[in-house]
């Protein structure tokens, strides 16, 4: 059955998470080659006096990209939201995303991002606004939010319902609160609970690794779709992986390495030519890192890779890594089942 968000129909159930710093353009669109039905783009702020600046103008730059286009927004004014929703929509976006997920202090701070889940009136006024800026277009407008702000204030359930009936047409929630970041385990009987309370699409989020966790994940909350976020960085093939074992119940072989390197190189072409010479060098090392981390000599590579500061260097450096370790193996190795890495507070704000 084909997935709809509002009038748009999506190619599966399986989203790239929005996640600041990592899902750019050209990552969206890899990810969208290797399987992905829909990805969400990074958070764009809700400031107009930032709206010319270099990072927001990266963030909403589509150029290429395969529809539908979907802009995450966040904020803490309602009127504020209405006009970011609008400036988008005039640029381009087919779908707006409201963060109420973001667990970073720097975000939670302001009282934006998952802080907005403590103060349910704003929350709703912000949707409310949101959804009136979106309809004259016909573009819908969905929502990721967490389980609460606390153990003791988990409140998915309540806001969901009130989102719902403010016109939002698709919720994703992520199985922890605020109070949890990305430590512990993710928790789904809250998704389940939000999927039981609501008529409209929901998205489980949250340590969706392997085949086997999206299945379960899906069969435990009953959730129309996942989203996939820290397990896509480095290994943005999870999707078709995750597509066909839940097609065929069967596993997909590893990628060759000669595609992996292929995909990387292409990867780092369109990355420079978004960011440019200084930038591109610098924001490409997380990419490479993810990439190489678990591969045989991948730490010392990651380790030498950080001291080059010319694009073409680093791109010559990463196509003679995979040269030599194509002469090692024919197959990336498999990931490790549940394999994330932690999340600090320093990076918790690249996983909106």
């Amino acid at each position: 059955m084909t997935l709809h968000i509002g009038n748009i129909a999506l190619e599966n159930a399986l989203f790239v998470a929005p996640m600041a710093g990592v899902t750019d353009r050209p990552f969206r669109m890899l990810c969208r080659e290797l399987g992905a039905g829909y990805a969400v783009s990074e958070m764009v702020t809700s400031r107009k006096e930032l709206w010319n600046s270099l990072k927001t103008s990266r963030r909403s730059n589509h150029d290429g990209e395969p529809g539908p286009i979907s802009v995450q927004i966040a904020g803490t004014d309602a009127d504020m939201m209405f006009e970011a929703a609008q400036y988008n929509i005039d640029r381009g976006a087919q779908i707006i995303d409201i963060n109420m997920g973001c667990p970073a202090k720097k975000v939670c701070n302001k009282w934006a991002g998952s802080a907005l889940m403590r103060d349910e009136p704003l929350a709703l006024e912000i949707a409310e606004a949101v959804v009136r800026a979106a309809a004259p277009h016909n573009v819908p407008v969905t929502l990721k939010m967490r389980t609460g702000w606390s153990e003791d204030h988990r409140n998915a359930v309540t806001l969901a319902r009130r989102f719902e009936a403010a016109g939002v047409q698709m919720l994703t929630v992520h199985g922890r609160t605020r109070e949890q970041g990305y430590k512990g385990h993710a928790e789904y009987d809250t998704i389940a609970a939000v999927k039981a309370a609501v008529r409209i699409p929901v998205v489980a989020n949250g340590d969706i690794t392997s085949p086997e966790k999206a299945r379960d994940v899906l069969a435990r909350t009953g959730a129309d779709a996942i989203m996939v976020g820290r397990a896509a960085q480095g290994r943005p093939w999870i999707f078709r992986e995750i597509a066909h074992f839940l097609d065929t119940g069967t596993h997909l072989a590893p990628p060759l390495v000669a595609e992996v390197r292929r995909l990387m190189l292409d990867h780092l072409k369109e990355h420079y030519a978004l960011y440019g010479e200084y930038s591109g060098v610098r924001t490409a090392r997380k990419h490479i890192g993810w990439y190489v981390r678990a591969l045989p000599g991948g730490e010392a590579f990651r380790f030498a890779m950080n001291a080059i500061e010319d694009c073409d260097a680093q791109w010559l450096a990463v196509a003679a890594f995979f040269d030599q370790l194509a002469g090692r193996m024919d197959r990336i190795p498999a990931a490790a089942e549940g394999s994330l890495d932690p999340v600090d507070e320093q990076t918790a704000d690249a996983l909106a």
